[in-house]
């Protein structure tokens, strides 16, 4: 057998031993699988009418995050890159695909999903979460796998079949039944346990540095009156998710230095070149690194750029006044905000067992 041949072979047999042992797996379906209908302080959302949050449909699209078998090489699920012991997002900068090469962008958080509504990713190319859930499986850089593919291994594990019969009612698996499973456990993903919202409940006191923190974060930038200005931070990371849905220029870099379009790729409008989704603040001492390329690693970098963003031809109008001086945020100012930013970590979402890999 020459070397090509036995390559090959190799393959096959390494894919066949993932296809048996996936065969084999059984979810252990005595966890309390029911999805979270509590929202704490969020506003009551609107779930698409076609797709309401069913226990065996939120039951499959939890199996199918964790399945291995979306990847061409059964090694890469959903949760490689979002992962929940970091409110499932992605430690590195840019997460590896199945050949090994980096993404162009950071993961973003996967939870509350079910307060966005202007589009997924950075750039907001899927319109929809069920959109979005399906093209991470057929990127070159991510599982590098077709549909089609995926289908025929989900046909071949019996636990499956069983599965989309109780969520759709007959065992046809196919694309669109994928994504609706995977679009209801993300919508069942909710954080609303942080200590800030034992604040907003009082339950607990903050710290001193918490408060002053807390002031500065929903307090505008006045530089008349320095005593009473703040930074400005809820204009764009607002309500109770703390996150305006919307895109944004944020700063990051002057008109010439811009790489990645961002809305722009997807628009096709210069005015939104370098604009990027604004993310939810909830949970973010886990999910850095931070912004659309990781570029900062810790909180006091993200302060530390918005206490003097750099200018540009679409940058927000927000930060117009805080040119050319920035906000002048003190040293202590900043460890503030940050120590009021960790607030926001909900310790419950982590270890949540709803959440975590059935298998």
């Amino acid at each position: 057998m020459n070397s090509v041949n036995q390559i090959k072979y190799t393959g096959i047999i390494i894919l066949f031993i993932g296809i048996m042992a996936a065969c084999s797996k059984d979810p252990d379906f005595d966890r309390n699988f029911d999805y979270n209908a509590e929202f704490g302080t969020l506003p009551e959302p609107i779930y698409p009418p076609d797709n309401k949050l069913t226990t065996e449909g939120v039951k499959l699209g939890r199996m199918l995050f964790y399945e291995k078998a979306l990847s061409k090489n059964m090694s890469m699920s959903c949760a490689t890159c979002h992962q929940q012991k970091n409110a499932f997002s992605d430690t590195n900068r840019y997460s590896i695909g199945v050949r090994g090469l980096p993404g162009n962008r950071q993961a973003m958080a996967v939870f509350n999903m079910l307060w966005n509504t202007r589009g997924f990713f950075w750039d907001g190319r899927a319109a929809t979460l069920r959109e979005q859930s399906l093209k991470p499986i057929e990127d070159h850089l991510e599982m590098d796998e077709t549909l089609e593919q995926v289908v025929e291994k989900l046909k071949n594990i019996s636990t499956y079949r069983v599965q989309f019969r109780k969520a759709f009612g007959t065992e046809e698996i196919n694309p669109l039944r994928m994504s609706l499973a995977l679009e209801q456990f993300m919508f069942s993903i909710v954080s609303h346990h942080s200590r800030y919202d034992d604040y907003v409940a009082g339950k607990v006191n903050l710290t001193p540095q918490e408060e002053r923190g807390r002031f500065l974060f929903f307090t505008e930038f006045n530089p008349a009156f320095p005593a009473q200005s703040g930074a400005d931070c809820q204009h764009c990371h607002s309500g109770a998710n703390f996150e305006d849905d919307r895109f944004h220029n944020n700063g990051l870099d002057s008109t010439l230095q811009i790489v990645d379009p961002g809305l722009q790729a997807v628009s096709g409008n210069a005015s939104d070149r370098g604009k990027f989704k604004t993310p939810s603040l909830r949970n973010i001492a886990l999910t850095f690194p931070y912004m659309h390329d990781g570029r900062f690693r810790t909180l006091e970098e993200v302060v530390d750029h918005y206490n003097m963003v750099t200018p540009s031809s679409t940058l927000d109008p927000t930060f117009l006044q805080q040119i050319p001086g920035g906000l002048k945020l003190s040293q202590s100012d900043k460890a503030a905000l940050v120590a009021f930013l960790k607030t926001l970590t909900d310790e419950q979402l982590i270890q949540d067992e709803r959440y975590s890999d059935p298998f």
